[in-house]
């Protein structure tokens, strides 16, 4: 039996038109479909074919714009050369960015609380009372969707 090694890409997805605390609705699938669809344009059907096996959107958080998505790892550098070329997500501009890529869930999840924490820091200056803070915390650093992929 052969074991097959995964890798975890942490992106970051932002909206053109909008500011950057601005929270982005985004689900999975539709990431998930437009990463498909840019390396169909870029690597046809051996790209798709080589990704197809393993690839998946796992977490989304509309507050940080924050995404993880895996891939088996060779293909990898397929979807990591396709993620900045993709322009538009549910008929939305957007850049994508790529923060981190780990070869293992854990250390992705640990990248994520590490950034999302300077985040809350970041945007904590600007809020007033600790029921607002706390709010915001909750929302944040809500990891739920990754702790339970583990």
């Amino acid at each position: 039996m052969v074991r097959h090694k995964n890798r975890y890409m942490v992106v970051e997805i932002n909206e053109v038109s909008k500011k950057d605390d601005a929270p982005l609705k985004l689900r999975a699938p539709s990431l998930h479909h437009s990463v498909m669809n840019m390396v169909q344009q870029l690597y046809g059907d051996f790209g798709v074919a080589a990704i197809t096996a393993g690839f998946t959107a796992k977490y989304c958080n509309e507050k940080t714009r924050i995404a993880v998505v895996r891939c088996r790892h060779g293909p990898h550098k397929f979807v990591a050369s396709s993620l900045p070329c993709i322009k538009f997500i549910e008929q939305k501009s957007v850049h994508v960015n790529t923060l981190y890529l780990g070869a293992t869930i854990k250390h992705c999840f640990k990248f994520i609380q590490r950034y999302q924490q300077r985040k809350l820091d970041e945007y904590c200056v600007g809020l007033k009372s600790d029921e607002e803070k706390v709010a915001l915390r909750k929302a944040i650093m809500n990891l739920d969707p990754v702790l339970s992929m583990q």
